[in-house]
């Protein structure tokens, strides 16, 4: 008798153009858009400079965009950055980005959605508060926003160990609802909300670079020159690229993508530009309704409930409320789908667990996206995920800026490859990417050293961990 052979499980490509596209776009839309405008507009106080700021980003990010498309045509794998950082450089280098991205880039976001839909989801039933405390013990102590967020991630992580089919319909009916509403939003103000002595006032001194203060309901403006002017820029900076940020998480499943030389760098390309439009019209928007008073303060940063109240009156915070929920539900899962697959990846070269390495009767990485969760679960419990996320990201633009040089490393290392798609605009635009990355990381270096120095160390923590795991590999 012949003995039963076990089926063998691996990555088939399941998703076309429309599920990669969303994909990108869903991971990308999380709750910045509502909330991390009123930050920019108290440090740069020109509401000129403020939609400059989120054009830059826009901007900065498609350049990106279109640039990783020749990577991820050249390796049409799961894994994504971190395969394009093993190629171009050594494993370490691709091995300390899914260290950062694992222990706290990745994690770390998935643990801050979760909780931002926690919180919003607050405003409807408001016995989920982070006030409202279930157990304490000593200095540990658990909300009840903590264990919604846990419950969103399990749940999504559920979803996606169910098949990547599931994860992608998820996402894709997830991100055009969100863009639907968004863009329901947007329209609704400029027919309900907008006011041109609003407008105007907005655009008085749009172009004054300065620092806001409130003082006596009185608002206050310092102008801003030489390096302070510099650092003002790089904060601003910080959250519109962040509002942005995951643009590239359609790379990580690349191996599940239908012809994926083509569709990756399509799909990257349409995803970043529906939302840049998406975001420009979104501030536009809020300088028609809200007086740039209420914009850079707003309760808790919350300008998209302050544009909401103008335009629906007391409605308006349950519309945000269910927008931001929908929005940071689907942004999550695009985060879960495609993280576990770096791990994955790294997995299958001995970098991590091993049992990451297996795909599970579904075909996708089930032990990896588990290990995700609870992760990210953990760093729910600390309370310390903001602080977590504020430390990598001067590691997160190195990531990039390192590569982005790849291209470049690539063409000489490695003429031969086949390049189905080249990045437009070569040498001259992922150079202008590399420049305007490098200058922000040296200035969050000068101006945010508190977070710039630790999230570095958490980076070269991972020099050790390697040479464990190569050990052990051996």
């Amino acid at each position: 008798m012949q003995p039963t052979e076990k089926p063998v499980h691996e990555l088939i490509p399941r998703l076309g153009l429309l599920d990669a596209t969303m994909i990108v776009a869903g991971s990308m839309i999380g709750s910045g858009i509502f909330i991390v405008s009123a930050e920019i507009t108290r440090s740069v106080g020109g509401a000129g400079w403020m939609l400059g700021m989120w054009l830059l980003a826009g901007l900065v990010t498609i350049i990106a965009a279109v640039s990783y498309g020749e990577l991820a045509a050249m390796f049409p794998k799961a894994g994504g950055q971190y395969v394009y950082l093993r190629e171009a450089y050594n494993p370490l280098v691709g091995f300390l980005y899914g260290w950062a991205f694992f222990a706290v880039i990745q994690t770390g976001t998935i643990a801050a959605v979760g909780v931002a839909f926690a919180k919003f989801t607050a405003y409807l039933i408001p016995a989920f508060s982070d006030t409202n405390t279930l157990f304490e013990l000593g200095f540990f102590r658990l909300s009840a926003a903590q264990l919604v967020s846990i419950g969103v991630i399990t749940l999504l992580t559920y979803i996606n160990s169910r098949g990547v089919k599931e994860g992608a319909a998820l996402q894709t009916f997830l991100t055009i609802v969100k863009l639907i509403a968004l863009f329901g939003l947007i329209v609704c103000g400029f027919i309900w909300g907008a006011r041109a002595d609003i407008w105007e006032a907005n655009m008085q001194d749009a172009w004054n670079l300065s620092s806001l203060t409130l003082t006596d309901n009185q608002l206050l403006a310092k102008p801003l020159t030489g390096l302070a002017a510099f650092g003002a820029i790089a904060i601003a900076m910080k959250g519109t690229l962040f509002s942005s940020d995951s643009w590239n998480s359609i790379t990580s499943i690349a191996s599940e993508v239908k012809r994926p030389q083509r569709n990756i760098g399509l799909s990257l390309v349409l995803g970043t530009l529906v939302v840049t439009l998406v975001y420009m019209l979104t501030n536009v928007m809020y300088l028609t309704v809200v007086p740039l008073k209420d914009i850079a303060f707003a309760a808790s940063d919350r300008v998209g409930v302050v544009a909401a109240d103008h335009i629906f009156g007391n409605s308006g915070t349950i519309i945000i409320a269910v927008m931001v929920m929908i929005s940071t539900f689907g942004c999550n899962n695009g985060l879960i789908l495609s993280g576990a697959r770096v791990y994955y990846i790294m997995a299958k070269d001995g970098l991590f667990f091993r049992q990451a390495g297996q795909l599970n009767k579904n075909d996708v990485p089930g032990y990896s996206l588990w290990t995700q969760c609870l992760w990210a679960s953990v760093l729910c419990l600390t309370g310390e995920y903001n602080n977590l996320l504020a430390l990598v990201i001067f590691g997160v633009l190195i990531f990039y800026i390192l590569t982005i040089l790849g291209i470049y490393r690539l063409r000489i290392k490695r003429p031969d490859l086949p390049r189905p798609y080249k990045a437009p605009g070569y040498p001259f635009l992922p150079a202008v990417y590399v420049v305007i990355a490098f200058a922000l990381a040296v200035l969050l270096l000068i101006f945010e050293t508190n977070y710039t120095l630790p999230g570095l160390a958490i980076i070269l923590t991972g020099i050790p961990v390697y040479y464990i795991m190569v050990r052990r590999r051996q």
